[in-house]
C-alpha cells in the first residue's frame, strides 16, 4: 500500500523559473556522470549489455552506480524497506521527463531508476498497425497500455530486484527484440500519462505528482518532438492530437489531477514544487537508513559453525603455505606465488561439490568406462573486484570455457557500510551453478552483497558458492544465516575479527599486498577499491 499522501490537495504555483538551458527536454544528465578512470581495460567476457537511459547514469560500456548503492536487505539477508516510488502523470508533452531528470539532479541520491511508461505500449496487431501507420491508433487510451507488465515490473523494482522492460520503437510502434536490465533503487521514478490510470498501481506509489502544463505548449512540444525525433510529419501529428490525443487528456488523464498529491504547474519552470519535492523524498530516505555491518557483527555468534561450511583440509603443505603468506615480512612475490597455490587448492575442492551423474564412456582399447560427468547446464565464476578477480586464472584453470562475471563492491568510508557499485553478469546466469570469490570475508557484508546480487538475477541460493581464501567466524555466520543454502568453501576460518572489522590474526588486506599498492586507512579485509594500476 502506498504512504498517507504527503500534500493532499496542495497546487504549487512557484515564482521561480529555469532559463532556456534549464528546462529544455535535450538536457542530458551526462554530468552527473563520474569520470571514468584511465586505468587497466578490463578483459573481455562473454556478459550481457544493459540498454539503460541516461538516468541509470550509463556510459557506452558499463552501467556505473555513481556513488555506490548501500545495502537494500537486512542482516537476515531479507528486504528491508521498499524503495520510494515517485509517479509523475500528466499530458503528452507536459514536461513529466523533464521534471523527473531535475528531480533526480536535486535529489543527489546515487541509486535513481527513472521507467517510462511509454516502454509499456501493448504489442499491435497486424490491423492495429495498419491503423497506426495512418494516425487512426489511440496511443492515449488506457487500453494501449500493458498494466500487467507495468504492476509486475515497478513491484519487483520496488523489491530490490532487477527487472526486464521492452524497448519501444515509436517509428514503427513495435516492441524492439531486444529488452533493457534496470536494477532496484532506492528511489523509483515511474512517469507517464496514465501513471494514475490503475488502481493497484497507484498503490504502489508512496507519492504521486501531476505535471500540469498549458495545452498550446504541449501540442507545440508534441510537434517538434513527433517530427524531429520519430519521423511524423505535421499533418498526421496534428490530425491524432485532435482526434485522440486532446480527447484523452479530457477524459482519462486530467480527472487523474484529484489524485495527485502534489499539483506541479508549469513542469519544469516549476523549481519550488520540485525543491518541495526533493525535501520530501530526502526525509523518506533517512527513514530507510541501513546499518547492515553493525547488525552483523552483533548476531549470530557463539554458535557452531554451519553445516554449508567446508573448510580446506589443513595439511602440513596448506599449514606451510598459510604460515607463508601471513607473514607480514614475506615478499610480494611470494606472497602472489603462495596465494595462486592456495587457490587452485580451493577451487578444486569447491568442484567437488558440484553435482555429478553417472555416465558410461568408451576407452581407447574398446572397453566400457563406468565413470562420472557434471550434472549441471554450465559453470560461472563472479569476482567481488578486486581481490576476487585474482582466483579468476584459478578457476579458468580447472574449468574449461568458464564464463566470469564482477561485481564492485566499496567500503563507504564515511558510515562503514559496504555499497554496489558497478555489476557485469553472463546471460542467462540464473541456470548456472556460480562460484561467487573473493579473497577474505570478515563481517560477511560485502558476500551478503554479492549473494543478494546473484539471488535478484534469479540464480537459485543452492547454486551458489562462495569461495574465499581465508573467512572470520563472523563473516560465515552472517552469510550462511541469512542464506542457509549457499555453500561456503574456504581454505581457513579464523576465530574473530578487531574494531576495524579485520580478521584477527589474518592475512592483512589481502588486495594491497597482491597487487602492491597501498592500504586504504581504516577499510576491513573485505571490500577493496578498484585497481587502476
Amino acid at each position: 500500500m502506498s504512504s498517507p499522501p504527503a500534500y493532499p490537495g496542495i497546487r504549487i504555483s512557484g515564482c521561480r523559473a529555469l532559463g532556456a538551458e534549464g528546462s529544455s527536454n535535450a538536457e542530458s544528465l551526462d554530468r552527473l556522470l563520474p569520470p571514468v578512470g584511465t586505468g587497466r581495460s578490463p578483459r573481455k567476457r562473454t556478459t550481457s549489455q544493459c540498454k539503460s537511459e541516461p538516468p541509470l547514469l550509463r556510459t557506452s560500456k558499463r552501467t556505473i552506480y555513481t556513488a555506490g548503492r548501500p545495502p537494500w536487505y537486512n542482516e537476515h539477508g531479507t528486504q528491508s524497506k521498499e524503495a520510494f516510488a515517485i509517479g509523475l502523470g500528466g499530458g503528452s508533452a507536459s514536461g513529466k521527463t523533464t521534471v523527473a531528470r531535475m528531480i533526480i539532479e536535486a535529489l543527489d541520491v546515487p541509486w535513481v531508476v527513472l521507467l517510462s511508461m511509454d516502454s509499456f505500449y501493448k504489442v499491435l496487431t497486424e490491423q492495429q498497425q495498419e491503423q497506426a501507420a495512418h494516425n487512426n491508433f489511440n496511443f492515449d487510451h488506457p487500453d494501449a497500455f500493458d498494466f500487467d507488465l507495468i504492476i509486475s515490473t515497478l513491484k519487483k523494482l520496488k523489491q530490490g530486484k532487477s527487472v526486464k522492460v521492452p524497448i519501444y520503437d515509436f517509428t514503427t510502434h513495435s516492441r524492439k527484440k531486444d529488452w533493457k536490465t534496470l536494477y532496484g533503487a532506492n528511489v523509483i521514478i515511474f512517469e507517464g500519462i496514465m501513471a494514475f490510470a490503475d488502481k493497484t498501481l497507484l498503490e504502489l506509489l508512496d507519492m504521486k505528482i501531476f505535471v500540469d502544463t498549458d495545452s498550446d505548449i504541449r501540442l507545440v512540444r508534441r510537434l517538434r518532438r513527433d517530427i524531429s525525433e520519430r519521423g511524423r510529419d505535421i499533418e498526421g501529428v496534428i490530425k491524432q492530437y485532435n482526434k485522440f490525443v486532446k480527447p484523452s487528456f479530457d477524459q482519462y488523464i486530467q480527472p487523474t489531477m484529484r489524485l495527485a498529491d502534489i499539483v506541479v504547474p508549469r513542469g519544469s519552470g516549476n523549481t519550488v514544487a520540485i525543491d518541495l519535492i526533493v525535501q520530501h523524498v530526502h526525509s523518506q530516505l533517512e527513514e530507510r537508513e541501513l546499518s547492515v555491518r553493525a547488525a552483523l557483527a552483533s548476531a549470530h555468534q557463539c554458535h557452531p559453525l554451519p553445516r554449508t561450511l567446508s573448510v580446506l583440509k589443513s595439511t602440513p603443505q596448506v599449514r606451510g603455505m598459510h604460515t607463508i603468506i601471513r607473514d607480514k615480512e614475506t615478499s610480494r612475490d611470494e606472497f602472489i606465488f603462495y596465494s595462486k597455490r592456495l587457490m587452485r587448492l580451493l577451487i578444486e575442492h569447491a568442484l567437488s561439490f558440484l553435482p555429478f551423474q553417472d555416465c558410461v564412456v568408451q576407452t581407447p582399447q574398446g572397453q566400457d568406462y563406468a565413470g562420472k560427468c557434471y550434472a549441471g547446464k554450465q559453470i560461472t565464476g563472479v569476482s567481488i573486484l578486486r581481490a576476487g578477480e585474482t582466483m579468476e586464472p584459478a578457476l579458468r584453470a580447472v574449468c574449461k570455457d568458464v564464463r566470469i562475471g564482477t561485481i564492485l563492491i566499496q567500503t563507504n568510508q564515511l558510515t562503514g557500510e559496504p555499497e554496489l557499485h558497478y555489476l557485469r553478469l553472463p546471460k542467462d546466469i540464473s541456470d548456472d551453478h556460480v562460484i561467487l570469490m573473493d579473497c577474505t570475508v570478515s563481517t560477511g557484508a560485502a558476500a551478503m552483497m554479492a549473494v543478494r546480487v546473484l539471488l535478484d538475477h534469479d540464480v537459485p541460493e543452492d547454486k551458489i558458492f562462495l569461495l574465499s581464501l581465508l573467512m572470520a567466524e563472523m563473516g560465515v555466520h552472517s552469510v550462511a544465516y541469512a542464506f542457509p543454502r549457499v555453500r561456503i568453501i574456504t581454505t581457513a576460518v579464523d576465530k574473530r575479527v578487531n574494531d576495524l572489522f579485520r580478521i584477527i590474526p589474518g592475512i592483512g588486506n589481502f588486495g594491497d599486498r597482491y597487487f602492491g599498492t597501498d592500504a586504504v586507512p581504516d577499510g576491513s579485509d573485505e571490500e577493496e577499491v578498484a585497481y587502476t594500476g
